[in-house]
């Protein structure tokens, strides 16, 4: 069987880093249509030239930039708060936001409840 191409919005990828920035943000979803038509910031500005620059793996606090067709296939170390996350980043992504896929809250799993946490408990003897 053969493997399933990825198109977004019926084109390639290859299609898609051939086109200018202009006819690819037609393709994106308004929020993130709108974001791009601002422009970018100037850490964003920065991260884009790093990526021209042909860097594999980028380390970045930067996570609001919209992933774009040439960004695919490199690896971003994007900051969680307190560490550095390790994203590579695949074809499904574009469009998505780099801070998307480096969570910065964990999980929260709850044990058992302690001693004196609800009436019953009271009655159980401690020894």
């Amino acid at each position: 069987m053969a493997k399933k191409i990825f198109k977004y919005r019926g084109k390639t990828v290859d299609e898609l880093k051939l086109l200018p920035l202009k006819d690819f943000m037609n393709l994106l979803p308004a929020r993130e249509r709108r974001s791009l038509s601002r422009g970018f910031t100037d850490e964003q500005k920065i991260l884009l030239r790093e990526i021209e620059l042909g860097k594999t793996k980028i380390k970045t606090h930067v996570r609001d930039l919209i992933i774009l067709p040439n960004m695919i296939g490199l690896t971003f170390e994007i900051y969680t708060g307190s560490k550095f996350e390790s994203v590579v980043l695949t074809d499904e992504m574009i469009g998505h936001r780099l801070g998307e896929f480096a969570n910065t809250r964990r999980s929260l799993l709850h044990s058992s409840p302690g001693v004196g946490a609800t009436k019953s408990n009271s009655s159980v003897s401690v020894r």
